[in-house]
């Protein structure tokens, strides 16, 4: 979309004749009548301000000033009349892009207008790329597992393609760094990424947060704004927890997700947008599909390609290196002195559960540099209940330990016969029967699972 404009000037007229020549150029257009108005509009989804001097109470260059506090990344074109030429040019110093003396030119304004928004995007993407660059060196996907391998490669492979992607994966697993890659290494990254929270957005205000809505439309809209759609546009859109998105917004989802359109709230207008979805859940929505709390269609348009995020529990192997990032991280955040792990203490995190995952994972080792900074941590130091937890959770190595040593079978098959029963059994326990995420996380075909699961006869209900 060319952009959004405002236009502060107390004059109506001015106004209405700003408005007629940019919008027939396609721009977005917001209009205030004084100073005061024009701050309370600014906000990510104003692009251009066009600001006249003389201003009734707080006078043109005060908002400037206050725009430049504020938002540094929006040019402002000033609106000067005959006689504030020496104003203008002192605006001009004081930060604004240029200025447009009255009467006004159609020819001026448009060329004004169209440099403006052009030296704001190129700021905007240098900036975007200082931080993503400074993000990527922290926000990783740590890990030398198996699993961890197959998920980078699927990374590398989907990224530079328009396909979309549903992650999936249980809290805590690196959801949101798993889109910001794959957003990193698009070819949008140039284009923001727009994250929506599902879960978090009460359902009266849903549709207003992702379409927008025009002034007036409810109660409350004093100004008209736009939605996470529109400001994905020529980028990416993430819809994380979309598993909690009520059944009469996934419907007006799927039709926009399918036509690329729509009209804000309270709007007739209809814009279009080029994004990329990547959508992300915590639940089974084949499960969810079954119980009626997830629609069929609106999972098959999402689930393109889907990356499965597996447990920390599943890849126990990665906690020696996640504990060596965390503690850099760590150390350069708060400046803490360097921690360390003693061998002992290590194999005991492996054998933990985690059921906060990665996320759990790096709240510990905050813990422990808050109490020993500086220090080895050995397991007498561990918490109590990190030492239950780790006595009570034996299986998690899979070993024969529940068996005595002449119990174990004489021959080879028959003793892998039993280790791949004991271990399946285990494993599916630890899915909580989910036979489609037990085959992902383990790398087995869902079919041949089934076979070994039924030749076993161990139960999928």
């Amino acid at each position: 979309m060319p952009g959004s404009i405002l236009i502060i000037d107390d004059e109506q007229d001015i106004r209405l004749s700003l408005r007629g020549i940019l919008e027939d150029e396609g721009y977005l257009i917001l209009e205030a009548e004084s100073g005061e108005q024009g701050l309370r509009h600014l906000g990510p989804g104003v692009d251009l301000v066009l600001l006249d001097i003389w201003l009734p109470g707080m006078d043109g260059l005060e908002v400037l000033d206050r725009i430049r506090d504020s938002h540094p990344y929006i040019p402002v074109v000033m609106i000067s009349g005959h006689g504030n030429i020496q104003t203008a040019v002192q605006a001009i110093k004081s930060g604004a892009f240029d200025f447009i003396e009255k009467p006004l030119s159609l020819e001026k304004v448009l060329i004004t207008s169209e440099k403006a928004l052009e030296f704001s995007k190129l700021r905007r993407e240098n900036r975007k790329l200082r931080l993503s660059s400074k993000a990527s060196e922290v926000r990783k996907i740590t890990g030398n597992s198996r699993l961890i391998k197959d998920l980078k490669r699927n990374i590398e492979q989907v990224a530079p393609t328009e396909a979309w992607v549903l992650i999936s994966g249980e809290n805590g697993t690196g959801k949101e760094i798993v889109a910001r890659s794959l957003h990193l290494k698009s070819k949008r990254t140039d284009h923001p990424l727009i994250a929506v929270n599902c879960a978090a957005i009460p359902e009266e205000l849903i549709e207003s947060e992702l379409f927008g809505h025009e002034k007036g439309s409810f109660t409350g809209a004093s100004n008209s704004k736009q939605g996470k759609f529109e400001l994905a546009d020529e980028g990416t859109l993430f819809l994380d927890e979309i598993g909690d998105m009520s059944l009469k917004t996934q419907a007006k989802i799927l039709r926009i997700l399918q036509e690329q359109s729509f009209e804000r709230v309270g709007g007739h207008r209809t814009i279009n947008v080029n994004v990329r979805v990547i959508a992300a859940t915590n639940k089974d929505l084949q499960q969810e599909i079954k119980k009626g709390n997830f629609r069929e269609d609106l999972f098959y348009r999402l689930n393109v390609f889907p990356l499965v995020l597996p447990p920390l529990r599943a890849r126990s192997e990665d906690i020696p290196v996640l504990l060596e990032e965390f503690v850099s991280l760590l150390s350069q955040e708060h400046n803490f002195k360097p921690l360390t792990f003693s061998p002992e203490t290590v194999k005991i995190l492996q054998k933990l559960s985690w059921p906060g995952n990665v996320r759990e994972l790096k709240n510990f080792v905050e813990r422990m540099y808050i109490l020993y900074q500086g220090m080895e941590i050995t397991s007498d130091m561990l918490p109590g209940q990190v030492k239950e937890a780790a006595q009570v959770n034996p299986e998690q190595n899979f070993e024969f330990s529940v068996m005595e040593q002449n119990d174990l079978p004489q021959d080879f098959k028959q003793a892998r016969s039993m280790f791949e029963a004991r271990f399946l059994d285990l494993k599916l326990k630890e899915f909580e029967g989910n036979v489609s995420r037990l085959a992902d996380a383990i790398g087995l075909e869902r079919s041949y699972l089934y076979r070994k699961l039924k030749y076993y006869n161990i139960s999928t209900d």
